[in-house]
């Protein structure tokens, strides 16, 4: 790196060769001491290195204030943890609650109401106003950091050697490197932001996908400050230095800044192919793949610009290293047990196939057993299919219950082909059971990821899922787990909304719904089935084509083979379910959840409202708004627990 030590010299106008000694400085060149230049040239130096310096220091508080941030989220995540079910008499209620507790529950109502709604759709997608609001924090700290410590002057200082010849020297320069450095600091959070085998997660008890809007805009903001430093530095070296074009040329040919430009471009290439619009243009597997490429080459660029800042990029390259090997031993401690041979090995997971053929995109069940640790409710998988490609991997959550028998816990998933990997499978699929009546193809899993959502729930919680289409492998866990448990308070309220586009869409989960239809009476539970691309047969104006109470023969309303009316131990159970056709022919039409949900609420005896989403990106929005609006502050303070609210959904898309 001598070279390198040279051009920052002449570029520092600094000789060493009249110095008395270097002066170190972390992060930068060293500093020659004394200063034998002219006396604006020493003055410009001096505001240089200072300025380094505190912006080294800044980055350190930076660092330092996220260190705080997760410590205190961690500490009082753990100390202020909600009571568990395990601990609860069956059939009780909590006790009356004390002034912190309420003033806690009152606060976070009140949060919900101003922070759970969307904020400005257009522009930061599906996310809501809290973690928008987490974003402008974060970027005020840094815009208060770029500016603050630089003494903003300008020095007009002759060019050695050339008479008549002067250099414009500005505060551009300190804060162009300021906001450089802050830029590298910044990446090995963003790295953090976007890890599966997420070490916030573990600390924070945040799922990791919430963590994607916070890596993407930090990554514009990186992009930001990259494109801010690049354009100061071209204006300092091409219009403010003399003599012009030498300058220019000598600079931009220098091996530093050649590293610098491809950094820059690297860059760019991230940013557009991870918007919304480059994504659909490519397609997802290709934004993926091209991402860890692209992320990994920009850091050696930036590496390869300005190594004596490795101490931000090192641990980058790190936790990128970290994260792929525990998701690599994680499958392996999935997979590798003992084979029919007696020996131990890899083994895929044999997944027998059902197919549901559908106009909208076939619809494929998977079901496997697979000897591992069972999973919490609200977790997933990620999901490859060696038959189809071992480069992807995909996320679903499993429908059923985890429960381990015999060593080995039972896999349920659904899915709804539309193109890709999903349509891969579901062609493989129909082309396997058009052969045998029964086929399998090999799964390689890797997880759980995620957090718990129902393990916090109380007997005096009323529960509302609300799911469209195949997001009904995200609440039905829910309520099988509260079927499969002593019922709760005699007035707790559990109901089930589920909008299908044909009544036929019932098969895919035609074993859960039995069970959850047969525990109906005794644990409370209404279900509502709203068929959205159906017209109703009934000749009246009713919407209604079976009333609640009818009997669904599920056989005939599939007429499929894999279909029928029987429960588990065979006994016939003809389901008793209110299904609405609210559709009409060319026509969907979607059921009024902000009816639903307040009806719900309002027609609740006592206790907080637990409302679990999954579904279309608009349901999702829609639910967030209606569960803000039934928030109510000051009405959970005075005791009215009808008025907390909260919404757990699942919200792996952002647009």
């Amino acid at each position: 790196m001598a070279s390198l030590g040279r051009l920052l010299a002449s570029r520092h106008i600094q000789n060493e060769s009249e110095a008395d000694y270097l002066e170190p400085h972390w992060g930068y060149a060293d500093r020659v001491r004394p200063c034998t230049n002219d006396a604006g040239s020493c003055a410009y130096l001096d505001q240089v290195y200072q300025s380094h310096d505190l912006s080294m220091m800044y980055s350190g508080i930076l660092w330092g204030t996220i260190l705080a941030v997760l410590f205190v989220w961690t500490v009082g995540r753990r100390l202020w943890a909600p009571s568990r079910t395990d601990g609860l008499v069956p059939g009780s209620i909590s006790t009356n609650d004390s002034s912190v507790t309420r003033f806690t529950k009152s606060f976070s109502a009140y949060m919900r109401s101003s922070l759970l709604p969307d904020a400005a759709r257009p522009i930061f997608g599906r996310t809501t106003r809290f973690q928008v609001l987490i974003l402008a924090i974060l970027a005020g700290y840094l815009l208060i950091w770029s500016f603050v410590g630089i003494t903003y002057q300008t020095w007009i200082t002759p060019v050695k050697k050339m008479p008549g010849l002067f250099n414009t020297r500005t505060s551009l320069g300190p804060f162009s490197d300021r906001i450089g450095i802050l830029a590298y600091a910044l990446t090995p959070l963003s790295i953090l932001l976007s890890n599966r085998e997420s070490v916030l997660s573990l600390l924070t008890g945040v799922p990791y996908q919430s963590f994607n809007f916070l890596h993407r805009w930090l990554g514009y903001i990186i992009f930001i400050q990259s494109s801010v430093h690049t354009i100061a530095w071209t204006v300092v070296e091409v219009r403010l230095y003399q003599p012009q074009p030498t300058t220019a040329i000598e600079w931009v040919t220098q091996p530093y800044i050649i590293w610098g430009v491809v950094a820059m471009i690297l860059l760019l290439m991230i940013v557009v192919l991870s918007t919304p619009w480059g994504i659909r243009l490519t397609g997802y597997e290709f934004f993926r793949k091209a991402h860890y490429v692209l992320a990994m080459i920009y850091i050696g660029a930036c590496w390869g610009h300005w190594d004596k800042l490795k101490c931000f990029l090192l641990p980058s390259l790190l936790i990128w290293g970290l994260d792929r090997g525990v998701r690599f031993l994680r499958t392996a401690l999935i997979h590798y047990q003992y084979l029919p041979d007696g020996s131990m090995g890899f083994r895929a997971a044999p997944a027998s196939l059902t197919h549901f053929s559908d106009v909208d995109g076939d619809v494929v069940r998977m079901d496997f057993n697979q000897p591992h640790d069972a999973w919490k409710v609200g977790q997933h998988f990620y999901l490859c299919f060696p038959e189809s490609s071992v480069w992807q991997s995909h996320p679903f959550t499993p429908l059923n219950l985890p429960q381990t028998q015999n060593g080995s816990v039972k896999h349920s998933y659904i899915f709804r082909a539309k193109k890709g990997e999903t349509k891969k499978i579901a062609n493989l699929a129909l082309k396997k059971l058009t052969q045998a009546p029964s086929a399998t193809t090999s799964v390689v899993l890797t997880g759980p990821y995620g957090d718990s959502i129902a393990e916090n729930l109380m007997p005096e919680d009323n529960v509302l899922c609300v799911a469209g289409g195949t997001g009904i492998t995200y609440v039905l866990p829910v309520l099988l787990g509260l079927i499969h448990r002593n019922p709760g308070a005699k007035d707790r309220r559990i109901q089930l909304i589920w909008a299908i586009r044909r009544k036929a869409d019932l098969c895919w989960v035609e074993e859960e719904m039995v069970a959850i239809n047969n525990a109906a009476r005794s644990h409370g539970v209404d279900v509502h089935i709203y068929v959205t691309r159906e017209a109703s047969s009934s000749s009246t104006s009713s919407l209604q084509d079976d009333k609640a109470g009818g009997v669904i023969n599920v056989k005939e309303t599939c007429g499929l083979p894999s279909c029928s009316s029987t429960s588990v131990n065979g006994v016939q159970t003809p389901m008793s379910l209110d299904i609405q056709k609210i559709g009409s022919k060319g026509l969907e039409q979607h059921p009024d959840l902000k009816t639903i949900v307040t009806d719900f609420v309002e027609g609740t005896v006592r206790g907080p409202t637990k409302v679990f989403g999954s579904g279309p990106g608009g349901m999702i929005s829609e639910l967030r708004s209606i569960v803000a609006a039934s928030n109510s502050g000051a009405k959970v303070w005075r005791g009215d627990e009808r008025s907390d609210v909260t919404l757990i959904c699942d919200d792996r898309l952002e647009w």
